[in-house]
């Protein structure tokens, strides 16, 4: 799914898997940042989810990424991670999970093209649990402001606008999954 303008340079992508508890983290923390900030200009916020290759489609003329995600990072649980350009690419050569290894070769497949993402952000979490489980623990969910705040963070550096919403946007069946 997709929410704002789709076809802006700038684009905040969430992905992982809602069904494996902090495994969705980063489609917790774009749902947050759908329901509760507008952005001047409007970007995009993409849920990627487990998409894979499927994220070609969403990431057409994209030039300034931030994503979202639990990042196995070998660490302790919650710890927060904030990657970028070269450590990311560095990051996604080990292949932690069906939907990183789509992403790291979506990335490739721009290289390829002559079209690369110019500027790259990864934001995460060390995840506690990968267990069977729609919510996220409540150690990880704790770090879904602090997410939402470094995001929010390299947006502006980047020169969007954001305004925090006075009542929740509602999100209809997308907030239920």
């Amino acid at each position: 799914m997709i929410f704002g303008d789709e076809n802006s340079p700038i684009a905040v992508l969430g992905v992982g898997n809602i069904l494996l508890s902090d495994e969705g983290f980063g489609v917790r923390v774009v749902q947050h940042l759908v329901k509760w900030y507008d952005f001047t200009p409007q970007i995009r916020v993409i849920d990627g989810g487990t998409l894979g290759w499927d994220l070609l489609n969403f990431l057409q003329g994209v030039e300034k990424l931030i994503l979202v995600d639990a990042i196995d990072g070998k660490a302790v649980p919650g710890t927060f991670f904030v990657l970028r350009d070269d450590e990311v690419k560095a990051y996604f050569k080990r292949k932690v999970s069906g939907h990183e290894a789509g992403i790291q070769e979506v990335l490739a497949w721009f290289e390829i093209k002559g079209k690369p993402i110019k500027n790259i952000t990864v934001v995460g979490v060390q995840p506690l649990s990968l267990e069977t489980g729609l919510e996220l623990t409540p150690l990880i969910q704790s770090l879904v402001p602090k997410t939402v705040e470094e995001v929010i963070r390299e947006l502006k550096k980047w020169g969007i606008e954001v305004k925090k919403r006075e009542k929740a946007r509602d999100l209809g069946t997308w907030e239920l999954i």
